[in-house]
């Protein structure tokens, strides 16, 4: 996108605000949250609502014992769901001021997703370097969310393996490094609230960023991930989408 994102500089020094960190339960107060999903859909992500944190069991769902709390979509049906109609967004933003969205991977970009000083680590690398970074979100959680181009779907569908790990949260354990979300997977964005005290998901770099080749980040974010493990080898993903 070019620097006259929003189309109007007043709305951009606004926007600009928001990207630069402010608290997603800021973002819900004062129409903020409505804008940053519009630019997201904007720059051609798709999205579609999440469950949001709630009394008793932490998640809207009302799940007994949900393994991702206010991080999942609210429908089966959330990868057709998913859509960058800026009308419809509206309409759930509106109609559900409390809901997070989530956004589905695989269909236009994917989502590299890195232990946060990991990923902290390795922005600044990248940036030093002159590497053209994409849109970033931090969460409250421990992540941080590096947005890319999809690899797509390669010709041989054996190649390629979903991530599953959104809906196995009990992996995180086993596989603390890098995470490729890919088809199949989603992920959380900004503006959005996590279970506890002013705990979220906020952009460090927003949407208008353009979305970078994945492979011109990796290098960076695999060398933090092992520094950050501290044993030498990166940790990736099962569902790594590439075979070396």
């Amino acid at each position: 996108m070019s620097g006259t994102f929003g189309g109007r500089r007043g709305r951009q020094g606004r926007l600009s605000q928001w990207l630069r960190g402010r608290r997603p339960k800021e973002a819900a107060d004062d129409g903020g949250r409505e804008a940053l999903l519009l630019a997201t859909v904007g720059a051609g992500l798709p999205l579609a609502p999440a469950a949001h944190p709630a009394p008793g069991y932490g998640c809207s769902c009302d799940r007994v014992g949900c393994p991702t709390p206010a991080r999942h979509p609210v429908s089966f049906a959330w990868q057709t769901q998913s859509t960058t109609d800026r009308a419809q967004i509206e309409r759930w933003a509106r109609h559900q001021p409390e809901a997070n969205f989530v956004t589905a991977t695989g269909m236009v970009h994917d989502v590299l997703d890195v232990p946060l000083q990991a990923g902290r680590e390795a922005l600044e690398r990248l940036l030093a370097e002159g590497v053209e970074v994409g849109p970033v979100a931090e969460s409250d959680d421990g992540r941080m969310l590096f947005f890319t181009l999809t690899r797509g779907t390669p010709e041989d569908e054996d190649e390629w393996w979903p991530c599953e790990l959104d809906c196995h949260p009990e992996t995180m354990a086993e596989h603390p490094g890098l995470r490729w979300h890919c088809r199949g997977s989603y992920v959380l964005v900004p503006p959005a609230r996590l279970p506890g005290d002013d705990q979220g998901v906020r952009w460090v770099r927003g949407p208008e960023h353009p979305l970078p080749e994945p492979l011109t980040l990796l290098e960076a974010l695999t060398d933090a991930c092992a520094r950050h493990a501290g044993d030498g080898s990166p940790h990736m993903d099962p569902a790594w989408p590439l075979r070396h």
